[in-house]
């Protein structure tokens, strides 16, 4: 809090404009904390509009900002290191965290949780993402590789970028996909209804994605989906416009009561395997993640063996 006495020369002034003034804030930000009840003059509350006069006290109280982009180390539970090296650390995401921070997202993040691990992360790409080649969504689980070294990011970029790494996830999926086995090549852009959501739009950027059936059942079908580009939300985008969202996921027109049925919270979308060649040998070399345990029980009820 700061406590100051107006002084001779503000005499008449407004309050919000008194303390642009006295504490080099803008008259925007003054009027904010007008707004929010964190400005006294003379130990009362006052508006923006009131005068100010010689000799009062004014008391403000300026909270603290925070960047929202800051990287803000923090244990999550339930994130799993499945490999590491002088190179890369490939992890298990859980469902609940981000890959890293993000204007109001105010969760866990992954970036967060091998700051914390004591990972040193490259450098390489913005502050809030460094070391990032690649992101799940906040609903999607499963295996994600992060970069340790300046070369591996580099390299890997590229190769995310020349479509050299293979991507496989499993989705449940309501119905059956006729064809059983296919490919969706179409583009992919924000949404014209909700800047949260994404949709199939001839102004869309190129999106492609090759699915096989692997299991059939009496509600739902079991795919196994390879990506050849990385949309944001593209499986969810592309099974939605097919008229198989994923269970579970009712932002793209799933069924409510088949997820309440299931037990299901988010999406049953699971990234299974990730292969690549290896930045510093060049070998391929391929992670997996098995399923957890939400998806695991939905699908043994979609099964009929629970």
């Amino acid at each position: 809090m700061r406590v100051v006495s107006v002084p001779e020369g503000l005499a008449g002034e407004r309050v919000d404009a008194a303390m642009a003034r006295m504490f080099g804030l803008s008259r925007s930000r003054s009027a904010e904390l007008v707004a929010e009840g964190l400005v006294l003059v003379d130990g009362a509350g006052v508006a923006k509009s009131d005068r100010v006069t010689p000799g009062s006290m004014l008391e403000v109280t300026i909270p603290e900002e925070t960047d929202p982009l800051a990287v803000v180390p923090e244990t999550v539970e339930g994130v799993g290191i499945i490999h590491d090296d002088d190179d890369i650390v490939v992890v298990d995401k859980p469902v609940g965290v981000a890959v890293h921070p993000s204007p109001g997202w105010t969760g866990p993040t992954l970036v967060g949780h091998l700051a914390a691990a004591g990972f040193t992360i490259a450098t390489s790409g913005a502050s809030e993402r460094q070391g990032i080649v690649q992101r799940l969504d906040v609903g999607t689980s499963g295996v994600m590789v992060v970069c340790k070294s300046e070369r591996a990011y580099s390299l890997l970029k590229q190769a995310f970028r020349e479509r050299e790494v293979e991507k496989t996830y499993h989705a449940l999926v309501q119905g059956h996909p006729d064809p059983l086995a296919g490919t969706v090549d179409a583009p992919i852009g924000r949404h014209r209804g909700a800047d949260w959501r994404f949709a199939v739009r001839d102004d869309g950027k190129p999106s492609i994605t090759h699915y096989e059936t692997l299991e059939a059942h009496r509600f739902a079908s079991l795919l196994e989906v390879h990506l050849e580009t990385g949309r944001t939300h593209q499986i969810r985008v592309h099974m939605s416009a097919l008229r198989h969202p994923c269970v579970g996921d009712l932002t793209y027109g799933a069924d409510p009561t088949l997820a309440t049925r299931l037990g299901l919270e988010r999406q049953w979308l699971h990234a299974v395997r990730l292969a690549f060649a290896h930045p510093d040998t060049g070998e391929r070399v391929e992670y997996s993640s098995p399923y957890p345990v939400d998806l695991e029980r939905a699908l043994d009820l979609v099964r009929g063996t629970q």
